[in-house]
């Protein structure tokens, strides 16, 4: 057996230099302090988005797009095809706990300064994931066509017509049309299954190629400067490991949520008729949907929905160019006004899910 193998092994090397590829990855080192946990949530996010195209591959050879089809396939997926329930289940459950994973990644870099020179473009590439995932929830969430999704999409595409200028032509594009119909149920599809992945996957690439080139940041006070130096372990085949056996664990975890709790897949959608009492968006929306709910309906010269869509845009492009504005960071200084708002920005968005959760 060992044999076999060592002779599979020559034979894949003299077509692909592996051994070039191990030595490469032998002198990666990882930084091993008190918050290398942390380091896991990036690998977990690109296991989360790899089961999500897996699974989407297969959902995708029974779905049918189309106001007339598309509940109808779901049912059939779910009730005639083998394991169907369970694949679907996965890929919403997976689609969830990517979202989450991503925005732990994503505040544990900001907590970390790990956007600091030179990982500035690290920074922006993987909040464009994190914008475009966000986009995976919104489009992905209509193909089912249950009642649900149809008003959730009608709101939150309402939402995005108020927006100065440009509010009315983002809305029929989203839509396809005035309203949300077959147009927009086929406009979603094509953005789910084509046009997100596409750029998602190139931004990726360009995502991991950087943090290769760069390796892991490590955190301010426990660099070279340090007088206690600074702990490393090698990429390959420890942290690899490790990363796998977290793998392992959040396969287990997602398992039991699609076994014990399917996802439902509700009434079919009627544009006709009336919206369901308490209709709410999916829970990485629901903070700002919850917030929009307290904002007069007037503030001086404007609407409070207009004002409460620029705020929360206005501080997404923020929080995107966090490096170019967060000048000490990149002097290898802590700025404790940059944790300050990291924080608060946290606190603000579990207060707020859970307040739009309850009411």
């Amino acid at each position: 057996m060992k044999s076999a193998w060592n002779k599979f092994y020559s034979w894949l090397d003299e077509r692909v230099q592996l051994q070039n590829l191990i030595q490469f990855m032998g002198k990666k080192y990882v930084p091993v302090h008190s918050h290398s946990i942390w380091y896991y949530f990036g690998g977990v996010s690109l296991f989360l988005f790899i089961i999500q195209v897996m699974t989407g591959i297969l959902l995708l050879l029974y779905y049918k797009s189309g106001e007339e089809f598309a509940f109808e396939s779901i049912q059939y997926i779910m009730s005639k095809v083998n394991f169907g329930w369970l694949i679907r289940s996965i890929h919403s459950w997976t689609a969830n706990l990517f979202i989450l994973t991503a925005m732990i990644h994503m505040f544990s870099v900001f907590f970390e300064k790990a956007y600091r020179k030179p990982r500035e473009m690290t920074w922006i590439t993987g909040m464009l994931m994190f914008f475009l995932a966000l986009g995976f929830g919104f489009s992905g969430y209509l193909l089912p066509w249950n009642e649900l999704a149809f008003f959730a999409t009608k709101v939150g595409t309402d939402i995005a017509g108020v927006i100065p200028f440009i509010g009315k032509p983002l809305m029929i594009f989203l839509r396809g049309s005035e309203e949300v119909n077959g147009a927009t149920l086929s406009r979603f599809f094509g953005f789910h299954v084509a046009v997100l992945p596409g750029i998602f996957t190139v931004l990726l690439g360009i995502h991991l190629v950087l943090v290769q080139r760069q390796g892991m940041s490590e955190p301010l006070g426990l660099g070279a400067n340090s007088k206690s130096g600074l702990k490393t372990m090698p990429f390959f085949p420890n942290f690899l490991l490790r990363d796998l056996l977290f793998w392992l664990v959040v396969l287990n975890l997602l398992a039991i949520l699609a076994v014990f709790f399917p996802w439902e897949l509700g009434k079919k959608a009627d544009p006709f008729a009336s919206a369901p009492a308490g209709i709410k968006p999916e829970w990485y929306f629901l903070f700002m949907f919850q917030t929009l709910k307290y904002i007069p309906a007037k503030l001086l010269v404007i609407d409070g929905e207009v004002f409460g869509v620029l705020l929360f845009s206005f501080a997404g492009l923020l929080w995107m160019l966090v490096p170019f504005w967060d000048k000490k960071s990149n002097r290898g200084e802590q700025n404790r006004f940059i944790n300050y708002i990291g924080l608060f920005a946290v606190l603000y968005i579990i207060f707020f899910t859970i307040l739009g959760w309850l009411l």
